[in-house]
């Protein structure tokens, strides 16, 4: 996949002390994971990494000098409120007000939402800690350029406890599940347009892996997995999967219950790809 050189804002929805660990985690913060997955996809693309959770991390910030922008996942929630949560507001609806088109995956769709009229929250229906599991194309997003090149249904990684209860009003719905009515969604505010998803199609397996580890407390908490030993025995399996080829990859694929959809690169990213491909 190729593309004329692209201008990108990518926003780590993160304050300093979740990127901290994140990086401990995985080697590299949200935004640093998101801006490798660009620098595949679309190698001409140039990224500018901004931490919009921090004070004054954005000020003289001018959006004419980008094509778009992303705002990450986050270990944040808009119910906590507070600074580094209404700074990301700001900045969602600014880029918005501008014009620039957004992407946004988990905490970035949530942001999007509440900002446009939406409703956020935990999700009643309980979390999702791995995978979003038989996603699928609504009447709107069946034909939407966002889902090009997906089936009808696929799963993807995941790893939230709250999500978009209620569309903000004229968004379009794109995709659900069982577990979420709003697995992907557009929203048309200001002069902007945000496309985004609640799952992490930009998440590789070896850092889910490590994501995962870091919410044991969360997924054991959820009655997911009886202790931390479960979730790190299903977290290596997880991480595995990024190491393993052939039949081992198959066998594993199948003890785990995933096919190309997830083990693809090019299939798990489908949506940044078309984001990507959107802006050029």
């Amino acid at each position: 996949m190729t593309h004329a050189m692209l201008r990108l804002l990518i926003a780590d929805g993160n304050d300093r002390d979740g990127r901290a660990k994140r990086a401990g985690a995985v080697g590299r913060t949200t935004s640093q994971a998101f801006a490798a997955v660009v620098a595949d996809l679309a190698p001409a693309a140039v990224c500018t990494l901004v931490n919009p959770a921090d004070a004054d991390a954005i000020s003289g910030l001018g959006f004419e000098a980008f094509d778009g922008m992303v705002l990450t996942g986050s270990t944040l929630r808009l119910a906590e409120d507070g600074p580094a949560v209404r700074r990301q507001l700001d900045l969602m609806r600014a880029a918005l007000e501008a014009g620039l088109p957004v992407f946004g995956s988990c905490w970035g769709m949530q942001v999007a939402a509440a900002v446009a009229g939406g409703d956020v929250g935990e999700n009643p229906r309980g979390p999702e800690y791995g995978f979003a599991r038989r996603i699928a194309p609504t009447g709107d997003g069946a034909a939407h350029p966002l889902l090009a090149g997906r089936g009808l249904a696929w799963d993807a990684p995941a790893i939230h406890l709250d999500a978009v209860l209620g569309a903000p009003p004229g968004a379009r719905v794109l995709a659900a599940n069982a577990v979420l009515d709003v697995q992907a969604i557009e929203i048309r505010y200001g002069r902007g347009l945000f496309r985004g998803t609640q799952y992490h199609p930009e998440t590789d397996l070896d850092e889910l892996a490590a994501m995962l580890r870091l919410s044991a407390d969360d997924v054991v908490g959820a009655g997911l997995a009886a202790d931390h030993a479960a979730v790190d025995a299903y977290a290596g399996e997880v991480g595995a999967l990024a190491e393993d080829d052939g039949s081992a990859r198959r066998r594993r694929a199948w003890r785990l219950g995933i096919g190309d959809d997830v083990i693809d690169a090019v299939q798990r990213r489908r949506e940044i790809g078309n984001f990507l491909t959107s802006l050029s």
